[in-house]
């Protein structure tokens, strides 16, 4: 359940604090009040896209953070993800948003802990779930509805088809591979041709160490630049060690600054450190010059090395124009052609055995997708049943509704492709959801549809957006009453603009937008405050505001009938809730 939400410098907020309680929670207010807001903050909070227009003007970061209560299976998950709850009870899941110069980034944490995405993905999943009038798309794709229709169908339909997967990855294993060696078989005489060349090309080229060609290149400049490389190193000696001319050496002046630091510790051992810095030095610049000094006398000019390591510098390039284009790259092939080589004169398996094996799976396969099919069926007729029990409620008492199941071929989700099927009306023939469902018609099935999952193990907070766009009267006041048998169950979250929707909450919030003097800090300004937009949140704590605002709802203004019709609406969820 979500008890608290902090949102700063998000959209139009600045700074915001709601305080969510159990039961159905609403939030209303004028079109274009930033209702929606709230909810993308929400989204945010949990993993969702985001631009820098979330960010609000005038700052470079923002954050949004939602407190969870927890429950005994989602502690158990945290667990797993070595993530303690707070306070025993509490899960707290904080995303910030920082804007850069060219890009945002954001950071979230879980409990304090920093999570990744995939992390903060399945998080969410136990912790809501947003159902709008948007999912309409959703409920036209196949993939999707199979989703649904086996979550319902519960473990046994989940572990069916999980089986079915791995059934199927075995039997594309066993296709692929059919299919490779017919494809061989056909080409094997001028694979094999081929390859024998280009094998015995790489190997005689006697292709060891990925970086051959850098090395070689490298000893190439060494071998050009011997003269040049013997004189700077005798210039190095000259000017660590040994000189000819007056001028001290670095060794000469750090032997002299030993002394006088020897001198100076007598008097002062706090330079102690120092001379002993000075002492290493020395030393070093002592083996650097003997270094460089032997490495200059054992430099000599070699010119057949030098022509030897052109011809292999040569010879490598030609490998990488026709294998690489790098070196790696050419060693990552010839080991590549070694193994197809290998498997094209590898006669022992043959195309039988392997259209033997591929049958075995292919008919393994059919009979576990028959089998899911047959659970998804079982699931479907019990869907179905249940469906159309929660569709009457909302208006809709000669709903006809039937899930379609068509065989298609198998994939690693099984053999069936499926359709919601839908009739609203007595006489109508039954036709895709998608297509006969207008707007309102399809707001009551997605409200039935999530009805249905509530008594599965779904997330803590259902939270619904505009569900309630487009119809009124009698379907609004029992999409209320359905949204507040939900909330009986489980904790509901609510954007209407139905006022018969917001009087059945047991918490109304008012959502504004206000204009405020803020200052603006820009040096064109100079400093002066400025008008700003900003979303405001009012709790609706007692009767007297709750009717205001249901009468703005339903006559745009607080005329006496619209709060005389606001108080009898508030009366009537009272009603309900009392079971009268």
């Amino acid at each position: 359940m979500l008890s608290l939400l902090r949102i700063e410098n998000f959209a139009l907020v600045d700074e915001l604090e709601l305080e969510f309680g159990i039961g159905l929670n609403v939030l209303t207010g004028e079109t274009g009040a930033g209702k929606s807001i709230i909810l993308d903050a929400i989204d945010a909070a949990l993993g969702g896209k985001v631009s820098s227009r979330v960010i609000r003007t005038g700052t470079s970061r923002s954050m949004v953070e939602a407190t969870f209560t927890s429950n005994s299976a989602l502690a158990a998950w945290l667990s797993e993800q070595e993530i303690d709850l707070i306070d025993e009870n509490s899960v707290v899941v904080c995303r910030e948003i920082t804007a850069t110069s060219s890009n945002i980034r954001s950071r979230s944490r879980v409990n304090g802990v920093l999570v990744n995405r995939q992390m903060l993905t399945g998080l969410r999943d136990r912790l809501v779930e947003i159902t709008a009038q948007g999912q309409t798309v959703q409920v036209g794709q196949s993939a999707q509805v199979r989703d649904w229709l086996d979550l319902y169908g519960g473990d046994s339909a989940m572990q069916q088809r999980q089986y079915v997967a791995t059934v199927f990855a075995a039997y594309l294993t066993a296709h692929q591979a059919l299919e490779s060696r017919r494809t061989c078989e056909r080409e094997r005489l001028q694979q094999l041709d081929l390859l024998t060349y280009q094998v015995q090309e790489l190997g005689g080229a006697n292709l060891s160490e990925p970086d051959e060609l850098e090395k070689l290149q490298q000893e190439r400049e060494r071998l050009n630049h011997v003269v040049d490389l013997q004189q700077m190193s005798y210039k190095i000696y000259q000017a660590l060690y040994q000189t000819e001319g007056e001028n001290p050496t670095a060794t000469d002046l750090l032997g002299d600054s030993e002394v006088s630091l020897t001198n100076m510790v007598e008097y002062d051992t706090q330079l102690q450190p120092l001379l002993d810095l000075v002492r290493d030095a020395q030393t070093a610049v002592v083996e650097v010059a003997r270094q460089i000094n032997t490495y200059g006398e054992d430099l000599e000019a070699d010119p057949h090395r030098l022509e030897e390591v052109e011809e292999r510098i040569g010879e490598l390039k030609q490998i990488c124009r026709k294998y690489g284009p790098t070196l790696t790259e050419a060693l990552a092939y010839y080991q590549r052609i070694q193994t197809e080589l290998s498997q094209l004169n590898d006669t022992e398996q043959s195309i039988e055995s392997l259209e033997k094996h591929e049958k075995e799976c292919q008919q393994r396969l059919n009979a576990t997708c028959d089998k899911l099919t047959q659970l998804r069926r079982k699931t479907a007729a019990t869907l179905e049943s249940r469906l159309v029990k929660e569709l009457k409620p909302l208006a809709m008492e000669k709903v006809q509704f039937q899930i379609e199941i068509v065989p298609t071929a198998p994939t690693l989700a099984g053999a069936d492709k499926i359709t919601f099927m839908f009739s609203p009306n007595p006489g109508e023939p039954l036709q895709s959801l998608t297509e006969i469902a207008s707007g309102g018609e399809m707001s009551r099935f997605l409200l039935a549809l999530k009805a249905c999952f509530s008594q599965t193990d779904a997330p803590g907070t259902m939270i619904f957006d505009e569900i309630d766009v487009g119809v009124s009267g009698r379907v609004a006041q029992a999409i209320a009453e359905k949204l507040h048998q939900l909330s009986q169950q489980q904790q509901v979250l609510c954007v209407t603009h139905q006022p018969l929707v917001a009087a059945m909450a047991d918490r109304h919030f008012r959502v504004s937008k206000q204009s405020i003097k803020e200052w603006s800090g820009k040096k064109e300004n100079n400093g002066h405050k400025e008008e700003r937009t900003v979303v405001r949140v009012t709790a609706l704590e007692n009767l007297t505001t709750r009717r205001e605002e249901l009468a703005q709802l339903a006559g745009g203004k607080s005329a006496q009938d619209a709060i005389a019709f606001a108080e009898s609406l508030l009366n009537q969820a009272a009603n309900h809730r009392l079971g009268k």
